[in-house]
Parts: C-alpha cells; structure tokens; sequence
C-alpha cells in the first residue's frame, strides 16, 4: 500500500486514478513523513521538507520551478510532470492573442461598455474609426520553439483559418515533432533568421541557463520595427527591462504575455494574463491524468517516463523480483552492483542503466529469492560508495 499526499488543487480525476486497493490518498500541500508520493499544482516546495520515505513528487503541469530538482535528486526522489497535457489550451490562447495584437478588440470593448446615452448607435458609428487594427493573413509569424505548444500553434496559424506565413526554430527539435509540422512552416537556421522579417513573434521554449534572457536587448534590436512579442513560455526567457524600453520607443508595438509583474501590468503597450495558459478544464484534468499515470508506473514497476530529473527508463518485467538504484553517474558503479549480486551466486535476468548528469538509475530483474535474502543483498546495495536510493520491487499480479 503506497500512502499518496495529494494537493486540493489537482483535477480529481486524476487523483482518482489511485486505486484504493494500492493506494492511500491524504490531502495537503506538504507531504506527510510516511508518503511514497507527492502529487501538486503550483505550491512552492522549495521551503518544504521532503520526507526520507518519499519516493517521488508528480507535477500535474508543466513547470517545475516550484520544486526543489537538485534537492529532490539527492535524496533520491524522482520528479515527473505531464509534458504536452496542456499544450492544446495554451496554444488557443496564444492564437487568441495574435487575434487581440492585431485587432484592439479589448480597447474597443471597453469604451463601448463606458457610453452614455440613448444614441448609443451614432456614437459607435462616429468613434469605431479609432479601433481599425490590421489582419493576420499573411503577415509572418516567428516561433521560437517549436515542441508541444510552438508546434501546434505554427501548425494552426498557417492553417487556412489564419492563412500566415510561418517561420520557425528549435535546434533541439524531436523526430516526432518534426513529421507532426506542416510542410508549409519554414525553418530558420538560427533565431536572427525568425526576428528580422516576423510581424509577430510567438517565444515557447523552457526556462533553462541557456534560455534565460534569451530575448535580450541585442535579439530584440533584430525584431521588424513596429513588431508584436508573445510569451507564454516562462517570465524570465526575455529581459524585462530590454522590452518595455523597445516598447517605450516605439521599436516594438505591443508585449503580450501570460506573466504579470509589476512594471508591466500599468504600461499602455503591455497586455498581461494571469497565467491561465493552462487553465482550462481540459488541460488540468489532462495534466493530473497523465501524472498520476507516470506516478504509478514508477511506484510499481520502477519505469521512469516524462521525469524532469531521470532520463526515460523503461524496461518489461522478466522476473519475479526487480532492484532499482538511483546512485552517482560515476565509473564502475555497474560493475560494483554485479559484484555484490555474484557474491551472492544471482543470476541477471535483465538490465538497464541510464544516467543524466551527476545521476543515473539503474534496473536489475532477478529470479525469486527468500525474502531475508533479498533484503540483505539490497542492505549491501545499499551500503555502496554513491548509491542514494535502493527498492525491491515484486512483479506485478
């Protein structure tokens, strides 16, 4: 029976994927001392203390700056998120939003709901010629990333419904995204290649060392003057300050973003969304699905997929036990493992080693053992110079 600590906040159709027979679910925003798992939305963890026994933290979103990776590695807990759950309801927001940079639909609104009057038809006649906006078709739009949201929406915008010619970059882009693309999208060779020519430019990439400002003071003088800039990626993928003084001197014509701060939600030329991208009833209920789903594997069958710290690990059960060790991606670490299992005249049944970084995790499945036995040999895994985290998991009924 795994105890499962779950947030309020997460879909419960996805909490309901925990059945009762293996499952133990109690709600709150920390994880109790005896949980295998942790199940959240948006709480910040990074003050939290993770529990030695938890053995992984489900993200049901995409995000996870609001969980303490490093942390979590160290002490042996993997972290999963559900990538590309929510990917359908931000694109539509992101294609609402090339719609609002190009028509001032919410100005307009506004000052109509603010008339006076019983000629309220005369004065929208008279005043409507100051809310002429412009078309999306054929103007070009640049994206800059091209996974699970940028792919969908450079596929929806040079669709027939919105008729735009489309350039787009991601030098890391995957095989099956890449075949997912329409064949009317151009691929640019480097990110100048999008900025220069692009009346709209639509930035979905992650928030790492290699992204953060990316949209700087330098990449923005590249934009087409009089340009649109979207994120709905992360905040700090582009200078904040660089943008408003493009935008203070009129380089750019409009920012439109899913990030609010401070010294963007009181300036006239910056439209900012709480960050519902992923807020629709779909994309929760997708996310904490999806998570949960990984959850599970992980905790009974020690598979690893969509995890932000493992690399993908899967392999078939073909044999009544398996030893899974989460340990430094250091050398000979395999060959001490075998060590120990020959000492122990044990036979491998199969195995599979992938490492990430500083850690790597390993799966070994071996014939059925006496349950003192198999304890004591994963005590001696255990007791291995780097090994952070052994379990002993059955196969499966």
């Amino acid at each position: 029976m795994f105890q499962i600590t779950a947030s309020t906040t997460v879909a419960p159709a996805g909490v309901a994927l925990f059945d009762q027979e293996n499952y133990k679910v109690d709600y709150g925003e920390s994880p109790t001392t005896d949980a295998a798992g942790l199940l959240i939305r948006s709480v910040d963890l990074h003050q939290t203390a993770l529990p030695e026994r938890l053995l992984t933290i489900g993200r049901a979103g995409v995000g996870v700056n609001n969980i303490p990776l490093d942390k979590a590695v160290q002490q042996g807990i993997v972290v999963f998120n559900a990538p590309g759950a929510n990917a359908n309801g931000v694109k539509e927001l992101v294609l609402a939003a090339l719609a609002i940079g190009a028509r001032p639909m919410l100005p307009a609104s506004d000052w109509v709901h603010g008339l006076k009057g019983n000629d309220i038809d005369v004065q929208v006649e008279k005043g409507k010629k100051a809310y002429v906006g412009t078309e999306l078709l054929g103007k070009q739009l640049g994206v800059i990333g091209l996974g699970h949201v940028g792919g969908l929406v450079a596929n929806s915008a040079s669709s027939t419904a919105f008729g735009m010619h489309v350039v787009g970059y991601d030098p890391y882009i995957q095989v099956d995204t890449a075949w997912n693309l329409s064949h009317h999208i151009h691929h640019a060779k480097n990110v100048s290649q999008v900025l220069h020519d692009s009346d709209y430019v639509t930035i979905h990439v992650p928030l790492t060392d290699e992204t953060a400002e990316m949209l700087n003071a330098e990449a923005i003088a590249q934009m087409k003057p009089g340009s649109v800039l979207l994120n709905f990626a992360r905040d700090d993928v582009v200078d904040e300050a660089a943008i408003i003084a493009a935008l203070d001197r009129g380089h750019l014509r409009q920012y439109i973003t899913d990030f609010a701060t401070p010294k963007l939600i009181h300036h006239p030329k910056v439209l900012c969304f709480p960050h519902i991208g992923g807020s629709t009833d779909a994309a929760e209920t997708n996310s904490a699905k999806m998570v949960v789903q990984t959850m599970k594997n992980y905790l009974e069958t020690g598979n690893i997929r969509n995890s932000v710290t493992f690399p993908d690990t899967v392999m078939d059960f073909q044999a009544p036990l398996r030893l899974t060790l989460i340990h430094r991606n250091v050398p000979n670490m395999v060959g001490r493992m075998t060590e120990v299992l020959a000492n122990y005249d044990l036979n491998i049944v199969n195995m599979v080693n992938r490492s990430n970084g500083d850690y790597a995790y390993t799966m070994i499945d071996l014939d059925a053992l006496e349950a003192k036995r198999l304890q004591r040999i994963a005590n001696k895994m255990a007791q291995i110079e780097n090994v952070v985290r052994v379990r002993v998991i059955e196969q499966p009924k």
